[in-house]
């Protein structure tokens, strides 16, 4: 099967959830410049249909593995390593650790509210839908109120439900948050970092991929869509590892040596995220439809298609 025909696979969740998986694979990480240029040429040579002898449909689906989980889609530019899918979890690994340090001075907790919040901001940035320019400017505003009131929320954990709905907490829910600081805290961050969409709107595609307008409508469904990824993520990391730990902290071993509990339940956590990633992702297409009749007026009057896509991002 060709990488172009894929559309009927990724309308099921579990097909979207194989490509997720692809997406969020770390080996992406390590390919050269040189091989991410092959993989874009080879390509271009199947869309022009000038593909040489030879090549496999293996090969096609690695170099289409590749290319998406590097290049922006919309912009075709390099996602920096530490921002793309591919790299959330490794890059995540030492913030993960400093969230799970026990006693926790004023200053650390900051720090590492700041270095996570930070590292989430800059993750839904970059993938973000960009078919619109947005002006560094919104970032910088996206940027600091996300990391402001996340930091904010880790010193003064008695804030009222309202003021919670209005921050971005951490992506790992520790002790003082609850399921649903943390997924309100989540959907924020996803505002604040694209809240330019909204006032600008984004690109929507006909079937032959080509765009008939920008659409307000879509950027608040795009949003939506990935919202709630945002908020169903956090859920297997706060309901598998206390089952997960209760089960091994009875184990010998721990009770033996009790030094290894936090390094542990570090390691189940990194799972249960490992898990809960793909899951979430996977949710909604990347490439979202929705109908023309819901769209503003001057798009129904540029397209005679009845439905139109868009890309949510990510």
């Amino acid at each position: 099967m060709k990488p172009l025909k894929t559309r009927s696979i990724r309308n099921t969740f579990f097909g979207r959830f194989r490509h997720f998986l692809d997406v969020i694979d770390p080996s992406t990480l390590f390919v050269t410049e040189k091989r991410l240029r092959e993989c874009v040429e080879l390509l271009d040579h199947f869309k022009q249909g000038t593909l040489p002898l030879g090549v496999t449909d293996a090969q096609l689906w690695q170099a289409q593995k590749i290319k998406q989980a590097i290049i922006h889609p919309d912009t075709g530019e390099k996602i920096l390593m530490p921002f793309r899918m591919s790299g959330f979890i490794p890059f995540g690994t030492p913030v993960v650790v400093g969230l799970l340090l026990p006693n926790q001075t004023l200053a650390s907790t900051v720090f590492w509210q700041w270095l996570n919040q930070s590292h989430n901001a800059c993750v839904n940035y970059s993938n973000r839908n960009a078919s619109k320019p947005a002006p560094a400017s919104k970032f910088l505003q996206g940027y600091l109120g996300a990391v402001t009131s996340a930091v904010s929320i880790a010193v003064s954990p008695s804030k009222s439900c309202v003021d919670l709905c209005l921050v971005a907490v951490a992506r790992f829910p520790l002790k003082k948050h609850s399921s649903v600081f943390t997924a309100s805290a989540n959907v924020c961050n996803v505002v604040l970092m694209r809240h330019s969409e909204l006032s600008e709107g984004i690109s929507v595609l006909d079937n032959n991929g080509n765009v008939v307008g920008t659409s307000r409508v879509a950027a608040r469904h795009a949003l939506l869509e990935t919202a709630l990824t945002r908020v169903v993520m956090p859920m297997p990391i706060l309901v598998l590892p206390p089952l997960i730990m209760s089960a091994l902290e009875k184990l010998p071993l721990l009770q033996r040596q009790k030094r290894l509990v936090l390094p542990v339940h570090s390691l189940v956590c990194l799972a249960a995220f490992g898990l809960a990633l793909p899951l979430a992702i996977s949710l909604f297409p990347q490439m979202s439809q929705i109908s023309v009749d819901q769209l503003e007026p001057e798009i129904a009057m540029a397209t005679d298609c009845k439905i139109v896509t868009y890309n949510k991002g990510l």
